[in-house]
């Protein structure tokens, strides 16, 4: 158990074994980065880049989290009860991010593979420049970002949000039948081979 960590940078990073880490109060900027294993909870709020890089393992915060939450993500599950910033699972390669409530600007950017679900509204652009991925929104979508578009939820995506909200433990009813998923429209994954012209409508 960690108390009173007075919200200072760069705390519990780098963790690479199987431990439980209780985070009792708020964290700074890079929070639990770099992580393979631990299962850390944290009671209080997180600044910027919080679990950046994490490989593995299960964070859960308590109540909100700043910009980049989750930035290039490669594993494991990261959960914030509240609302996150903008630019979430930016370059997420991997994984889950469950946000309880609402997200900012450009979440999923440039996102690459993984899953992140958003119970709340989302701010514009999102899924910007979404390579592979898939995202998931209960409330409203300000706008979409270059190359996301909507797809059609499926009895399995059903089934799997059931299963992994549970282990987010947000207790909040949810109405699976209302809720948006965003993919990849794959316009973007041969930019470079594609004429001047046709990059104007790409993008």
């Amino acid at each position: 158990v960690l108390k009173n960590p007075g919200a200072k940078h760069s705390l519990g990073v780098g963790i690479l074994n199987k431990l439980n880490l209780i985070i009792e109060g708020s964290l700074g900027y890079f929070g639990v980065g770099s992580i393979d294993g631990p299962v850390v909870r944290i009671s209080g709020r997180v600044g910027w880049s919080c679990a950046e890089n994490m490989m593995a393992g299960k964070v859960v915060i308590e109540k909100n989290a700043g910009s980049c939450f989750g930035a290039a993500v490669r594993g494991g599950d990261l959960i914030c009860k509240g609302s996150v910033g903008a630019r979430s699972g930016i370059d997420m390669k991997g994984g889950t991010i469950i946000i309880g409530g609402n997200a900012g600007a450009f979440t999923g950017f440039m996102m690459q593979r993984g899953r992140i679900i958003i119970l709340g509204d989302v701010g514009p652009n999102l899924g910007d420049s979404l390579y592979d991925g898939t995202i998931f929104v209960g409330g409203k979508i300000k706008s979409l970002g270059a190359d996301a578009v909507e797809a059609e939820m499926t009895d399995l995506d059903r089934f799997w949000l059931k299963r992994k909200l549970k282990v987010a433990e947000i207790d909040k009813k949810i109405d699976y039948s209302k809720m948006t998923k965003i993919v990849s429209g794959k316009k973007l994954w041969n930019y470079d081979n594609l004429e001047p012209t046709e990059r104007k409508g790409a993008i």
